[in-house]
């Protein structure tokens, strides 16, 4: 039998939380090979919260736990209860949930279904087929999620992992365990981001499961919106292996450019051999900046040898963003004209449009990938 613990952090929740233990204890009637467990983090609740918790651990000591602890924002809550979950309660996995009914409890044994067919990490998605968001929201409110989940998933380049931020997830210890210093210092929402992309750099399976997201019936949210799209916005700035890459790209363009110019302008060599030499050069830096910055989490490790094949391989898949370059400027000039500096304008739109993707896409699938 494999314990399941659900984790909830509330503030102010005695409106929903009686009904909702139960709701979810009821669970073990459907299930055979689970036995489910219900962790509640209280903080410092100015309602009857944690009084209400504390009479259902009194009837069942072995199935329902409370934490009580300060008001420090959502992150820190579930950051709190994984640790005293790993201390004292060892389950197989977490279940985190949240503690106004906005995810329903009958969903739970399709969490355990996926986890037993192999997943490491089970999100309850709004954005796929069978998902929804509440009716009733408003059109900002609407707008805000949509674009802030699309923003999330093209800035991580992860467009077919669909829901990012719901709280409603199934974890295995394992992957919690490693991630408690890498989720530790975030709060809010982006604990959720924090935390899924740290599976998703360890290599853990994922799956998806439709999820109905139901509005708040009691309390009030606890949702900042400015606060919540500056930290969206800069944990993606630091984290993203995308941004970093482009962010690389720009570096590369910079020195590119100024070889390309040097090359034309001072050497007078043709302007589409040129480019192609300047290219390689930018290509050398790009492999540094790239192995060290963006894909450090997939770094080349080995000696001189494994940095040198891995360098001729890089530059094998580069050599098509030089010929890129060469034949997309001679087509460019022959066919639309060689003005003064035109080639300026041929280059930007060439990277910028094809070479970018073509290169990340490439460098993940050919050097730095997942062993």
């Amino acid at each position: 039998m494999k314990k399941a613990l659900v984790v909830l952090p509330t503030y102010n929740e005695g409106g929903t939380i009686k009904k909702l233990i139960e709701d979810i204890l009821l669970q073990n009637d459907k299930l055979q090979n689970w036995e489910i467990e219900v962790l509640v983090n209280d903080s410092s609740s100015t309602d009857d919260t944690a009084k209400i918790v504390k009479d259902l651990h009194k009837k069942s000591p072995k199935k329902i736990y409370l934490l009580e602890t300060k008001k420090e924002g959502l992150g820190k809550a579930y950051h709190q209860a994984f640790v005293y979950a790993i201390e004292h309660i060892q389950p197989f996995i977490i279940i985190q949930m949240d503690a106004d009914f906005s995810h329903n409890p009958n969903d739970i044994p399709l969490f355990l279904n996926e986890i037993a067919k192999g997943a490491d990490f089970v999100v309850g998605a709004r954005y796929i087929k069978g998902g929804s968001i509440p009716k009733d929201w408003g059109i900002h409110r609407k707008i805000l999620s949509f674009v802030a989940n699309w923003v999330i998933r093209l800035g991580f380049m992860k467009p077919k992992i669909h829901e990012w931020t719901n709280g409603y997830r199934a974890i295995k210890i394992w992957l919690i365990k490693d991630a408690l210093d890498h989720i530790e210092n975030y709060s809010g929402y982006v604990f959720q981001i924090a935390m899924l992309d740290y599976a998703i750099k360890k290599g853990a399976k994922l799956a998806e499961i439709p999820n109905n997201f139901i509005d708040r019936k009691y309390g009030k949210s606890k949702i900042f919106v400015s606060q919540y799209i500056f930290q969206i916005l800069t944990y993606i700035f630091v984290h993203s292996p995308f941004i970093k890459f482009v962010l690389v790209g720009l570096i590369g363009f910079a020195i590119d450019f100024s070889f390309a110019y040097l090359f034309i302008n001072k050497l007078h060599i043709a302007k589409a051999p040129a480019n192609m030499y300047s290219a390689e050069v930018a290509i050398f830096f790009n492999f540094l900046l790239n192995n060290f910055w963006s894909f450090k989490d997939k770094k080349i490790i080995g000696g001189f040898f494994a940095y040198l094949i891995k360098f001729i391989t890089f530059n094998f898949v580069s050599s098509g963003s030089i010929i890129i370059q060469g034949v997309g400027l001679s087509l460019a000039l022959k066919f639309f004209g060689d003005a003064s500096n035109s080639w300026i304008i041929y280059k930007v739109l060439i990277i910028a449009f094809i070479i970018i993707p073509y290169s990340y896409i490439l460098y993940n699938k050919f050097i730095w990938k997942k062993s």
